[in-house]
């Protein structure tokens, strides 16, 4: 069945890169039937006003933490259906912290916001132009505290650039790029032929509670008082970043001339978003798979891109005619380090951040005694399996040492550099230089550190209106 696109919010269909500008706004509710009776009277931006020669000049979304629910008046047990992940809360226990990276300076003892009393009920996104933004936020910012609600904090991103071009994170690198393509109108179906290769393109059940995913299951209570359909599980994390530890531990690593090439391979991308050469095989920036890379002499297997995303399809060499597909299936053929990496079409996020903060560009970063400066990225994410999806990818892919078969190395962005319980050491990088020869880097510093996170419930319009009427 198609998505009933005026019961989505827009979020989902868009990030809205048009509109520069944005502010997070995290509140907790003190007066419940006075939030209720505000929040009834606000509309959302709906997935059907995108696109089709529309242009939005404001965009408003919602979305609430568990705590928020339950200070609305749902129980514990009209929400026990909903995923236990966003049940628990991210900053819930130490083992969770630990799988996510959230340890040392990044723990939730050391967060700005996300727990205890600054634990966020609401999240009210605002997107706007640059010169619009500041007076629409103050506004909306008195309106919440005159009816019931205080604020925990209010975050803004950075202007985004009026030129065409792709969006900077602080590191420098165009981002934004990858992102799948919703089946909106559900006309895939899994096929177990055309999944072994990569595709770019998920079912709408991967976002989406109530609709088919790529298991082809449903997930959501269709029958409980809070309406998950059309709802999303957003993930908000706050993502300080050491640019100049970055680009400094680079020039000590490689020297001036090789610092971009090195940070390139970390990413796995050129700094602006092209393929890394020998990738491609067409024009535009997503052009591109590893299928013909499986060692990493062209993308190193442990770059943050191919971490986030291992373009891998149910085969992890694709499709090979109907005599090796079958062998395939019966595991005659491939090897352990080609199954190392599960299929991206069941881990893929839908990722809506943006950066905030002091941009630097990498020369500048680079000179001895540059100053550091508050930088990093509002990361937002929207999955419908917060387990299978987010924790999956943050965990087993981006954080862990062992990826894909790999020893001692954590993802070269965002790794936490903990050492093993043998005191093994996380902190290397492999990977080929220009010329093809194998290289080791070692003694990375932690360039990205946790200020804070939450889950969220991204509901539908139906979804907020049992909300708002409870």
């Amino acid at each position: 069945m198609a998505v009933d696109r005026d019961d989505v919010q827009a979020l989902v269909r868009s990030g809205f890169g048009s509109l520069g500008s944005a502010r997070y706004i995290l509140a907790r509710i003190v007066d419940s039937a006075r939030a209720k009776a505000w929040l009834r009277g606000l509309v959302p931006t709906r997935a059907s006003e995108v696109g089709e020669g529309r242009a939005l000049d404001t965009v408003l979304q919602f979305a609430f933490t568990r705590a928020g629910l339950r200070a609305l008046g749902f129980t514990a047990a009209e929400l026990e259906s909903m995923a236990p992940e966003f049940l628990d809360g991210m900053a819930s226990d130490a083992r969770r912290s630990h799988r996510l990276g959230d340890v040392g300076e990044s723990a939730p003892t050391h967060w700005q916001w996300g727990t205890g009393i600054r634990e966020p009920h609401v999240l009210l996104l605002l997107l706007a132009r640059p010169n619009r933004i500041a007076d629409w936020a103050s506004h909306v910012e008195r309106d919440a505290r005159a009816n019931g609600f205080r604020l925990v904090t209010t975050l803004a991103s950075n202007p985004a650039p009026e030129d065409s071009g792709p969006a900077r994170e602080p590191f420098g690198f165009a981002d934004g790029l990858s992102q799948p393509e919703i089946d909106w109108d559900a006309k895939h179906r899994p096929s177990a032929r055309a999944d072994r290769a990569y595709r770019p393109h998920i079912a709408a059940g991967e976002v989406l509670l109530g609709h088919r995913n790529e298991y082809g299951a449903i997930a959501g209570d269709a029958t409980g008082p809070l309406v998950q359909r059309n709802g999303s599980y957003l993930v908000y994390r706050q993502l300080e970043q050491d640019v100049t530890g970055f680009w400094g531990w680079l020039h000590a690593a490689a020297g001036p001339d090789g610092a971009l090439e090195l940070a390139e391979r970390m990413v796995g991308r050129c700094i602006n978003g092209a393929p890394l050469p020998g990738l491609a095989h067409g024009p535009g920036p997503e052009d591109f798979d590893f299928q013909g890379d499986p060692l990493g002499h062209l993308c190193p297997l442990g770059a943050h891109i191919r971490r986030a995303n291992p373009r891998v399809g149910d085969d992890p060499l694709g499709p090979r005619g109907i005599l090796g597909n079958l062998l395939s299936t019966a595991g005659l053929l491939g090897n352990a380090a080609g199954d190392a990496v599960a299929s991206a079409r069941f881990h893929r996020l839908l990722r809506r951040g943006r950066p905030y903060g002091v941009t630097m560009a990498p020369e500048q970063a680079m000179r001895t005694g540059a100053p550091k400066t508050e930088a990093g990225l509002h990361f937002l994410c929207l999955n419908a399996s917060l387990a299978r999806q987010f924790e999956f990818v943050q965990g087993a892919w981006l954080i862990s040492p062992t990826f894909g078969g790999l020893s001692q190395e954590g993802d070269p962005l965002i790794g936490a550099r903990c050492p093993f319980p043998d005191d093994r050491r996380t902190d290397l990088f492999r990977y080929h230089d220009a010329q093809g020869h194998p290289r080791i880097a070692q003694g990375m510093d932690r360039f990205v550190t946790v200020r804070g996170g939450a889950y969220f419930f991204l509901p539908g319009l139906e979804g907020l209106a049992s909300i708002t009427a409870r």
